[in-house]
């Protein structure tokens, strides 16, 4: 594999040799706007913030891949690293761990997406349905511009409409032609055998609006109540939470990361 390098924002005001944490962020994100809330966590560990190719500062492409995100994982982790990974990025994280089991110190799944690999409970199956109705009924349509997804992929669903900038413009160009992560289908087994702790963390989505619950949140976190148990993981419920537990609620979230990374 030979790819231009990702951008990795570092955040360390810990003592020299501090355990390093890689945290890789979702879709319609990059590394520091989704982790901002977990800054704090720098003074006692060595925060690493992958911005994901097509996002951030990292170099551009043609179409996002969760399977090439989790090679760069891969790379990234080096010789060993606590792993993070929120939504799409967790789909990353969970291939870049089961390929190299050895370099996790721990792996924890932040509102994971992988519905097809999740879809034993109803719910999840029929979230699935209609995700992928949504795509057939798209399909030969005109493209949106990035502002116009950002308001599909927000307003509809009782969100305010983020602020156009253009790391967020670019987010959102790329993230309308990413490889759609809740259609991967992911081995659970070396997971499963992996030693390292893992942890799932998911909303209870009771402040979501009911149509943005209704359309993905009850099926996410019917998914990570799902994958904790067949990978063998903790699952962590965030009250006052939904699809980014550890925006809202980062105080509680960064407990839970600070309590596995020392244990």
């Amino acid at each position: 594999m030979n790819r231009e390098p990702l951008h990795v924002t570092v955040w360390d005001k810990a003592t020299p040799g501090a355990p390093r944490a890689l945290l890789v962020h979702g879709t319609l994100s990059w590394g520091t706007d989704c982790f901002a809330g977990q800054r704090p966590l720098a003074e006692m560990f060595r925060l690493e913030l992958v911005d994901r190719r097509g996002f951030g500062d990292s170099p551009d492409t043609d179409r996002g891949d969760y399977a090439v995100d989790a090679e760069d994982l891969a790379q990234l982790l080096g010789t060993g690293a606590h792993l993070v990974g929120h939504s799409y990025g967790a789909v990353a994280a969970m291939l870049a761990a089961s390929a190299r089991p050895e370099a996790v110190q721990s792996l924890t799944l932040i509102e994971p997406s992988p519905l097809r690999t999740a879809a034993g409970p109803p719910v999840v199956a029929a979230a699935l349905e209609r995700l992928r109705a949504a795509v057939e009924g798209g399909a030969g349509a005109v493209e949106p511009s990035p502002e116009e997804f950002l308001r599909q992929s927000t307003v509809p669903y009782g969100m305010p409409m983020p602020e156009t900038t253009p790391h967020r413009l670019r987010a959102a160009r790329s993230a309308m032609r990413e490889r759609p992560s809740w259609d991967a289908r992911i081995p659970l087994g070396p997971l499963a055998g992996a030693q390292m702790p893992k942890t799932v963390v998911n909303g209870t989505w009771e402040t979501a609006h009911p149509r943005y619950r209704a359309f993905i949140g009850d099926a996410l976190a019917a998914c990570g109540e799902y994958l904790a148990e067949m990978i063998g993981a903790r699952h962590v419920r965030v009250p006052g939470a939904g699809h980014a537990p550890h925006r809202d609620q980062a105080e509680a979230v960064n407990d839970v990361l600070a309590r596995l990374w020392q244990s």
